[in-house]
């Protein structure tokens, strides 16, 4: 039996996360979470939480309309905390989002970061199914044309989608 549990976001969750990511030095203010929450109780966006033994462990949110997607829904802001990988957590939080999206829409997106620090999401994207959307990379969720040159941080990203029914 799995040691966590997926649940919405709370509105006494916002310092919690805020404090988790402060303590392994991510810059992940509580106002983030709060204006998490507000797009949760608006319907713009759903965040779950993951909790081990009711101790946060990470979360993902589902944006309903994309900036970048427009009409497929989004999986942004995925998290697992250093101290609770490698459980099924992060595989957790993923299906419960997939799941989330395809009662509403037949195709989910995401982004991921190009850099070493991503290389484990894009790895588990590519083993779930997400395929490249074909239109290279992006940056801040524009193209960036051949040649030009960019920073690579958390603007550049390239963006995938997977079917989740027909």
């Amino acid at each position: 039996m799995p040691d966590h549990a997926i649940r919405p976001l709370r509105a006494d969750d916002p310092p919690v996360l805020a404090a988790a990511f402060d303590a392994i030095g991510w810059n992940k203010p509580e106002s983030q979470y709060r204006r998490y929450l507000a797009e949760q109780e608006a319907g713009d966006r759903d965040v779950l939480i993951a909790t081990v033994d009711d101790v946060f462990a990470g979360y993902v949110t589902v944006r309903w309309v994309s900036p970048y997607f427009q009409v497929i829904p989004e999986i942004q802001d995925f998290n697992v905390l250093p101290q609770y990988r490698r459980r099924g957590i992060g595989t957790a939080l993923m299906d419960a989002a997939e799941a989330r999206v395809a009662t509403r829409s037949p195709v989910v997106g995401i982004g991921v970061g190009l850099y070493a620090d991503y290389g484990t999401a894009q790895r588990m994207y590519a083993r779930r199914g997400y395929i490249p959307d074909g239109k290279g990379l992006m940056y801040d969720n524009h193209p960036v044309p051949p040649g030009e040159l960019v920073r690579n941080d958390d603007g550049a990203n390239l963006m995938f989608t997977k079917q989740l029914r027909p």
